[in-house]
């Protein structure tokens, strides 16, 4: 079950990556991700949201669970 999560993860980064790209090869249908973040970091709950998420993020992949 753990690996369908990563699984998970990974096509969201994958699909994220896929929207960089086509915001820059068409800027006139997708926002570029500057603009975005520009717009979401305006807001002081988006940021606490986003350093939180980051943090759980953290926390769930990147700490070894403890060996018995």
């Amino acid at each position: 079950m753990r690996w369908v999560t990563i699984g998970g993860f990974v096509l969201c980064g994958l699909l994220i990556l896929a929207l960089v790209v086509q915001s820059r090869r068409r800027p006139d249908r997708i926002a570029p991700l500057g603009s975005l973040l520009d717009r979401v970091m305006a807001d002081r709950a988006a940021r606490v949201t986003i350093l939180l998420f980051w943090w759980w993020i953290g926390w769930h992949f990147l700490v070894t669970p403890p060996t018995a």
